[in-house]
């Protein structure tokens, strides 16, 4: 989470390498100083940065001399969790049961019922090569009703006013602020605990006053958010693990 942006690389290019199971993402970097090598576990990509002077066949070799290393970190990423039928996945924190129901008018395209074995089902009617996508919809809805209630309140109670909030499928942070009072936030935090929702909406609140991470703004934050430390260490535990899930695993 940061309120200031980062200096973008150039476009990428896909790259196929023997022993690596997946493309490798070639990125050329005016401020890269040597080549360096990744693994996104939030997009379960293969990503090599390389000074601009750099070509393809070195990035080749670089990468030839580091599989085995490549091939250990994909290996111990978290199973993708698509949104199909029978899938378990979190909602809030607590696990809930997909069922599509192929019924092609609903009542409503997505609500939860109780069941008898305790786990939520989320019902999704309609087309079912469609559902993916719609429960997606329906959880950036539900992100965004749960981000507005609690940036309210933050606001509220630190003095400051945001100019609107936008959901988005952020990869590379939970929520943003920018400089004109805009909050950003990943949707996927709708699948985590209340209360780690509740901690990114008073981050980013905080950076409407302090657009840094000095002591004044974790001051604020604190006050704001006494548990932030609570939740500042199950992000950086199980946060990652937010992004198996999805129509595009």
């Amino acid at each position: 989470m940061s309120a200031a942006g980062k200096a973008q690389p150039k476009a990428s290019r896909a790259l196929h390498v023997e022993g690596i199971p997946t493309p490798v993402e070639v990125r050329r970097h005016p401020g890269a100083r040597r080549m360096t090598l990744r693994v996104s576990r939030a997009r379960r990509a293969v990503i090599v940065t390389l000074p601009m002077q750099c070509d393809l066949d070195q990035a080749g070799l670089f990468l030839s001399r580091h599989v085995e290393w490549v091939r250990e970190r994909l290996a111990g990423l978290p199973a993708p969790v698509p949104f199909l039928d029978g899938v378990v996945m979190p909602l809030r924190g607590a696990p809930h049961t997909i069922c599509l129901t192929g019924k092609l008018r609903p009542p409503r395209l997505v609500t939860i019922e109780p069941t008898t074995e305790g786990t939520p089902r989320l019902v999704v009617g309609g087309d079912p090569a469609r559902a993916p996508r719609r429960l997606q919809d329906w959880l950036m809805k539900e992100a965004l009703n749960d981000f507005d209630d609690r940036v309210r309140w933050h606001a509220a109670n630190l003095g400051l006013r945001p100019r609107r909030i936008a959901i988005r499928d952020q990869v590379s942070r939970w929520g943003s602020c920018s400089t004109t009072g805009v909050l950003s936030f990943s949707w996927r935090l709708i699948l985590a605990p209340s209360l780690i929702l509740d901690y990114v909406a008073a981050h980013e609140v905080a950076h409407l006053a302090e657009m840094n991470h000095g002591p004044r703004f974790w001051k604020l934050v604190r006050k704001t958010m006494p548990k932030m430390d609570e939740a500042k260490l199950w992000l950086q535990v199980y946060g990652m693990d937010l992004h198996c899930y999805g129509t595009s695993a």
